[in-house]
């Protein structure tokens, strides 16, 4: 009897488990501001307005940067087979707002914090008359020439 007990109890447990189990996110992660490290360079991210993340769309694991650069040398670096398929979020310079990094229309004269100088904005009708206006791949194909 004592034995039947045993096994039922720790059944029960293991539904417990299953049950309180975190579902895997489909949107922006919480932001822990000045505590959650850059998956690159490891310093804090604390720059509320050039914060990038990425979501692996696989396994639902989100990796937190504090400059779209090291992001995109991050993802060639540590060879992301899954970087095309990634979500990427990335803070609006104006709002702080996530928008998505692919659709976010970039200006190329700006201090970030790892001094790469690309901000994103939700729409081009933020930049500066004048600046000059890039796109996401453009982004990336600018700070990769930069490191190669």
């Amino acid at each position: 009897m004592v034995k039947y007990l045993k096994v039922l109890l720790l059944l029960v447990i293991g539904v417990m488990f299953l049950a309180c189990e975190k579902k895997a996110e489909k949107g922006v992660a919480e932001v822990h501001w000045d505590r959650d490290m850059c998956s690159r360079c490891v310093m804090v991210v604390s720059d509320r307005k050039n914060t990038v993340q990425i979501r692996n769309p696989d396994t639902s694991k989100t990796y937190m940067f504090d400059d779209i650069g090291c992001m995109a040398l991050w993802l060639e670096e540590e060879k992301i087979e899954w970087k095309n398929k990634a979500i990427i979020w990335v803070t609006d310079v104006n709002s702080g707002e996530f928008i998505d990094a692919r659709t976010a229309f970039y200006d190329t004269n700006n201090v970030t914090p790892m001094a790469y100088g690309f901000s994103a904005h939700k729409s081009k009708d933020t930049i500066k008359k004048g600046e000059e206006i890039i796109s996401y791949d453009e982004v990336i194909n600018r700070v990769t020439k930069i490191n190669q």
